[in-house]
């Protein structure tokens, strides 16, 4: 899995004129919690840009003070007027404690509703999984092979034995349409109706 590698400085000093101060020099404050304590840093802003700027899921290996944390992005945080970075909440992995990540989906073969004229209609781009951070991956393979015109796969339909998914199990996550052509055409052979026999 991609790894993000961030050169950061621990933050001794808070509150907001300290946290003006290090935005003023393009620096975001963070946090990394979840593991034995938490730690207040703070990185360049290009440094976060590859983890930001993604719809990839990436773990990040951080390193303030000289130790290297392995985690995962949690939240984040934009100026309501410039759109800049401003915070960034990181969760350190630790090996035998689950977490709570958002793994984007990748949709694989091709529907027999596609082959027969139908069109492949992702609903959901991503599931929220709580699982090990050993099982983290970059994204969960969703076979379509045997979807029909008319039918869905469901949050339900996804099995995975080292994920809970934490998703409503009833909501659709791609289904397949009927196109305007296939419409069109099954229209033209249907028997007019109200023609005479």
């Amino acid at each position: 899995m991609k790894t993000i590698t961030i050169e950061g400085q621990l933050r001794t000093e808070h509150g907001k004129s300290a946290t003006r101060q290090l935005r003023s020099q393009e620096l975001v404050p963070g946090v990394i919690y979840g593991g034995a304590q938490e730690i207040n840093f703070s990185a360049p802003a290009k440094a976060f840009k590859p983890l930001v700027y993604t719809p990839n899921f990436q773990l990040a290996n951080v390193t303030v003070d000289g130790k290297t944390y392995r985690c995962i992005l949690k939240d984040l945080q934009f100026d309501k007027v410039s759109d800049q970075l401003i915070h960034v909440d990181l969760l350190e992995l630790v090996e035998d404690k689950k977490v709570i990540a958002t793994i984007p989906l990748k949709f694989t073969g091709t529907a027999a509703g596609v082959r027969a004229g139908g069109r492949l209609v992702p609903k959901m781009k991503s599931l929220k999984v709580k699982t090990y951070p050993k099982h983290l991956r970059e994204q969960i393979e969703v076979p379509v092979d045997a979807l029909e015109i008319g039918e869905n796969l469901r949050v339900q339909d996804v099995k995975d034995p080292n994920y809970e998914i934490i998703n409503s199990p009833r909501i659709p996550i791609v289904s397949v349409v009927t196109t305007r052509a296939l419409r069109q055409e099954e229209a033209a052979a249907a028997p007019a109706k109200g023609a005479k026999k």
